[in-house]
């Protein structure tokens, strides 16, 4: 994630400074709770008063989930991308190739799927830095773990999933995200493929370590304002995406029948999984934009295990990055890891129709 910021280097910060900066975020976090808080008032206040929509009709359904949605996305969203901007102030991409270099390949496997959580990149973001990993010399089964975490599995997804669905849900898209990256990238790492890594990738120079020396003289004021470069940068790139899945799931909350998704997307259909995962792939979307569609195919009676298979096929095979991918792998080894990972996708999706 680039910065764009021009922040002073080598320089200290006084206490008076380090305690200003320190209440800012601090008023800014309640501020933002008292805001959260809220939201259900303010919904129903512009849904029924301002825009005197009669309350039990389709169109009120709609624009309530709408209007409560779509703040509240943009909020967490907000939240958790500031955050983690000011921890990758401190973990940067190179720091991470140097955790991941030398590691035994399984653990180099759960470390790098762990990784992936906390790197707020998209699917397509995420190929330069695992560009990067191939060219450190990590083997490959390990940089596909996290080619699969950091975009499926990472802290947006978990902050929206618990706020808009609860800990449960947040939890079994958790670890079971983080077992198919350790899984995925653990087979694909035994089946030895990497004469078909494009030819260019390895002719890289290992040159990642500029962000190491730009950030690591950064006091509290360059970091946040780091972290509120990447607010800026992140959100800016996702937030149509975001209103467009909010859009797509009020509509699908106020209209669309309980008993037709139900029977479409139920535990009864042994073909709803495979049909979710083959929906899912063309979709190009992101985690902001797909988890209000995710909220509202539950709230219809949509198996869980298939709108996890949806969800999960969105985000981690989304043609966009299949594309992308091309310029980095050759054909076979982008069908193993479609393969590959769509069988975890199917499995997981099974397997939650069957115990839920």
């Amino acid at each position: 994630m680039s910065c764009g910021c021009k922040c002073r280097k080598n320089k200290n910060e006084s206490p008076i400074s380090f305690r200003l900066h320190l209440l800012l975020i601090i008023i800014g976090l309640i501020i933002w709770w008292l805001l959260y808080r809220d939201l259900p008032q303010l919904s129903n206040f512009i849904t029924y008063i301002l825009f005197a929509v009669p309350k039990n009709t389709h169109l009120g359904a709609s624009l309530s989930f709408f209007f409560y949605d779509t703040p509240k996305v943009l909020m967490l969203l907000i939240l958790v991308v500031y955050l983690v901007g000011l921890l990758r102030s401190f973990v940067t991409p190179a720091k991470t190739r140097r955790i991941l270099v030398g590691k035994n390949e399984f653990i180099g496997n759960i470390l790098a799927a762990l990784f992936g959580i906390v790197t707020p990149f998209c699917s397509c973001s995420a190929v330069p830095l695992f560009i990067g990993l191939v060219t450190a010399g990590i083997p490959l089964g390990v940089t596909f773990s996290f080619l699969i975490s950091a975009p499926m599995v990472n802290e947006i997804a978990l902050v929206l999933l618990y706020g808009l669905l609860g800990w449960k849900i947040a939890a079994i898209y958790l670890l079971t995200g983080v077992a198919i990256a350790i899984i995925a990238g653990f087979v694909i790492g035994r089946l030895h493929m990497e004469k078909y890594i494009a030819d260019w990738v390895h002719k890289l120079n290992q040159d990642q370590l500029q962000q190491d020396q730009f950030t690591k003289n950064f006091n509290l004021s360059d970091r946040m304002h780091f972290a509120w470069q990447a607010v800026r940068e992140i959100v800016g790139k996702v937030w149509i995406y975001m209103i467009i899945g909010i859009g797509v799931g009020a509509a699908i909350h106020g209209y669309v029948p309980q008993n037709l998704m139900a029977h479409v997307m139920g535990k009864g259909a042994w073909w709803s999984v495979p049909l979710a995962i083959l929906i899912g792939i063309p979709i190009y979307s992101n985690v902001a934009g797909v988890i209000p569609v995710v909220e509202a195919l539950l709230g219809k009676g949509a198996a869980l295990g298939t709108v996890l298979a949806f969800m999960m096929s969105v985000i981690a095979l989304s043609l966009p990055e299949m594309m992308i991918l091309r310029r980095v792998l050759k054909p076979r080894l982008i069908y193993t890891f479609i393969c590959v990972v769509s069988l975890g996708i199917l499995l997981v999706g099974y397997l939650f129709n069957w115990v839920v």
